[in-house]
């Protein structure tokens, strides 16, 4: 595949973990035999935990404990929550074409957070050591990919709108005390999923060929 094209880029709408798992794989799979370019997925998920696939699971309290389905998968890091009014991105990319540099790659798509963030006046920012993108002291996105053979899946999660007791229930990304936060509380206004998947869906395709 010509990897100048455009990526494509789908949205889901709110679907469950197990199903857009199944996506991404089927997606891996046709990126590795050369007969898709990729693709990113935009999406909402069904209240789920994630963890990496890690001994150290101390971000998690027992598992009848959380309120919701765990899923151990193959990305980095600790624990964090997924549900309604987040926007998940998975990006299923062949990094051969895109700088083979897994650093890279995530500080490209904190780069797009951040970029995507100025659109709603917030100013997104680092903090070393660590993956994702703050807003001062507050974490507002997480990011947490897996590799196979060099090709990515898995991606980041925004927090745009709604209640986010979810990360209560854990340590998230193994933070302590750390406070998360989503656009609509930084603004004190109404935004949706939608119009920032729309948002980010253009930076990350205006962003990509920088990645090569």
């Amino acid at each position: 595949m010509n990897p100048s094209e455009p990526l494509p880029v789908e949205w889901l709408g709110r679907i469950g973990f197990a199903d857009a798992l199944a996506r991404q794989e089927a997606e891996v799979a046709a990126v590795r035999a050369a007969a898709s370019p990729g693709r990113l997925f935009l999406l909402e998920h069904d209240p789920v935990f994630t963890i990496g696939r890690t001994r150290d699971q101390s971000s998690l309290p027992p598992r009848d404990r959380l309120p919701a389905p765990l899923y151990e998968i193959n990305r980095g890091g600790q624990a964090t929550w997924h549900g309604p009014g987040q926007l998940v991105g998975y990006a299923v990319l062949d990094l051969h074409h895109h700088g083979s540099d897994l650093a890279r790659y995530l500080r490209f798509l904190e780069q797009v957070l951040i970029n995507a963030l100025a659109r709603w006046s917030l100013d997104g920012g680092r903090r070393d050591g660590l993956t994702g993108v703050w807003v001062a002291e507050r974490k507002i996105a997480s990011i947490g990919v897996g590799v196979r053979h060099w090709v990515s899946m898995h991606g980041f999660a925004l927090n745009v709108c709604g209640p986010l007791e979810g990360f209560a229930s854990i340590i998230p990304c193994g933070i302590a005390g750390v406070e998360m936060t989503s656009i609509e509380r930084e603004r004190g206004e109404a935004v949706t999923v939608r119009e920032v998947a729309a948002a980010v869906a253009e930076i990350f395709q205006a962003s990509l060929p920088a990645l090569a």
